[in-house]
């Protein structure tokens, strides 16, 4: 029986046990499954070319010499076996290969390859999602048959391609636009058109990048209500040939309701969600707003192309818990995260899930299940511990979703710049600059930012007319052509995704003396930065 069959029959087949009983584990049970799994995945990872490879020779039984054997890998040490699909050097043959953004233009993509068994726990994972994000109480799913879907996350190769592909084998959904018609479209234009269906004939569900989501909502209230520019709002007549009757007449009512209120037509005015999903870095900065202009609660999820979906939010939407059957999870204290930014040959300890406290991040490492390539691999993402001891809707520890660790920008989901990337953006630029910094910063409305501190070189500083304007498109110029996906920032988020602020001549130098060490490069804390600048910006 498909899924679409069993939401008219959930309460006879129990849907919510069948996609849903996870959350109901006690950790105990959770572990049991993780353990199982682990055991299979190490005889498997162990005997194959690429786990003896990392290995040399040595070939463990257990969990705990498993973790014990195998040092914290990051994708250079599979980068060659994987970007040339090395089929006979993996634990198990794959079915299909997916693909992300490794570094922008220093490695332009990372590929990982993904089994029958991978793509089955994501096949019930994803289910489990759509289940979970549709339901106010147990077997109670609004989603049917027929139910109009808008999807704005990246097609095939990337990982969230597959998320189509997987509703539709089990349930009718109308995509919007259709699966087909939307993998020959552009990323910005699958959007568009999917928004322009959904304005004509209504949205049922709605699965995207939280950036991507926060920038249409933010165009269908300035378009309903008349632009910034203060043009007259559009009428129902106007709009009726683009409009199915059902939709105009919400229209209508919603600017009769808008204007007694004195307030700008929101999405909720017009449409009547019953799932939204989200995912993508900085959802934290467009959740509140998207739910208050949607009427719905967001359902978040985690998922990477080397991990596949790896955690989703309780009905409580008060932190994420972990599938049991995607990944292994390994977590690295902060500050031991930390010191390996500045030492890349020490080798922290890692804990496990029940070994997190409350309220500390951790940089998450993963071992693939299922006959996956990864071993305790370091994805490069920061989660906070919300309660190890779960809430009322689950007793699974629940984790958030922070960032990517320091020694990465990441701009809602569209960038992944490192210090590597932004050296090459200076050299290649050629601008005299002499000492820099990079931090993650957010305007007062949450939008995320890079915000560069820079010096520059003194035999420049009279005879280079180099204003903090010149600086920043000069350096834009080279954001792009190093990565692609800068380009598109600055339209989604609606700011100037770079900042600059130019110090005096000296500064780096007068913190490095005061501290005895130069202050790190990417993401410096506040504290750090503030003893950098004090006294040292330029007017």
């Amino acid at each position: 029986m498909r899924y679409g069959e069993k939401l008219t029959q959930q309460h006879k087949v129990d849907l919510w046990g069948e996609y849903c009983g996870f959350i109901d584990l006690d950790y105990k049970e959770f572990k049991k499954i993780q353990e199982r799994l682990m055991v299979e995945q190490i005889d498997k990872w162990s005997n194959s070319g690429l786990g003896q490879r990392i290995l040399k020779g040595k070939h463990p039984r257990t969990i705990e010499d498993f973790r014990a054997m195998v040092p914290l890998t990051r994708y250079e040490d599979y980068a060659d076996v994987l970007l040339n699909k090395r089929v006979d050097m993996l634990p198990e043959e794959p079915v299909i290969w997916l693909e992300t953004t490794w570094e922008g233009g220093l490695h332009p993509i990372k590929t990982a390859p993904y089994t029958d068994g991978m793509l089955e726990a994501f096949d019930h994972n994803m289910l489990s999602i759509m289940t979970l994000a549709s339901s106010k109480e147990r077997n109670q799913s609004t989603l049917r048959n027929k139910d109009r879907v808008l999807f704005g996350l990246a097609p095939l190769p990337y990982v969230t391609g597959l998320f189509p592909l997987v509703l539709d084998k089990e349930i009718d959904f109308h995509f919007l636009p259709p699966v087909k018609k939307a993998n020959a479209m552009s990323f910005s234009g699958r959007n568009k058109e999917g928004f322009k269906m959904g304005i004509s004939g209504g949205i049922d569900g709605f699965f995207g990048m939280t950036s991507i989501i926060a920038y249409m909502t933010d165009s269908f209230s300035e378009s309903a209500s008349g632009g910034s520019s203060g043009k007259k709002q559009k009428s129902a007549k106007d709009k009726k040939y683009s409009m199915k009757p059902k939709m105009i007449a919400r229209y209508l009512k919603a600017t009769g309701v808008c204007e007694r209120e004195g307030r700008p037509m929101m999405p909720k005015d017009i449409f009547r969600l019953k799932a939204l999903v989200c995912a993508g870095t900085d959802t934290g900065c467009y959740k509140e707003k998207i739910e208050k202009a949607w009427d719905i609660k967001i359902q978040e999820i985690f998922a990477g192309t080397e991990m596949s979906l790896l955690c989703t939010e309780t009905p409580n939407h008060k932190g994420m818990v972990f599938f049991p059957d995607s990944c292994f999870p390994e977590f690295i204290p902060e500050d031991e995260s930390v010191k390996c930014q500045n030492d890349s040959t020490y080798q922290p300890g890692t804990l496990l899930l029940d070994e997190l406290e409350d309220g500390k991040n951790y940089e998450l490492v993963i071992t693939s299940l299922k006959g996956g390539a990864f071993a305790r691999y370091r994805v490069g993402d920061m989660f906070r511990c919300v309660s190890r001891a779960g809430d009322s809707s689950t007793s699974l520890p629940l984790v958030t979703f922070t960032d990517r660790i320091r020694d990465v920008i990441d701009i809602a989901g569209f960038t992944r710049i490192t210090g590597k990337s932004i050296s090459d953006v200076v050299s290649l630029s050629r601008l005299p600059i002499d000492h820099w910094v990079a931090k993650k910063e957010y305007y007062s409305d949450k939008k995320p930012y890079m915000h560069l501190y820079i010096e520059i070189k003194p035999d420049a500083v009279d005879t280079s007319a180099l204003s903090v304007q010149v600086l920043r498109e000069h350096l834009k110029v080279y954001f792009k052509f190093l990565d692609t996906d800068y380009d598109d920032l600055e339209k989604i988020l609606g700011v100037d995704p770079l900042k600059i602020t130019v110090l005096k001549c000296g500064a780096f130098n007068k913190y490095k003396e005061k501290n005895g060490k130069q202050i790190p490069r990417m993401n410096p804390t506040a504290h750090e930065i503030n003893m950098l600048i004090t006294r040292n910006v330029m007017m």
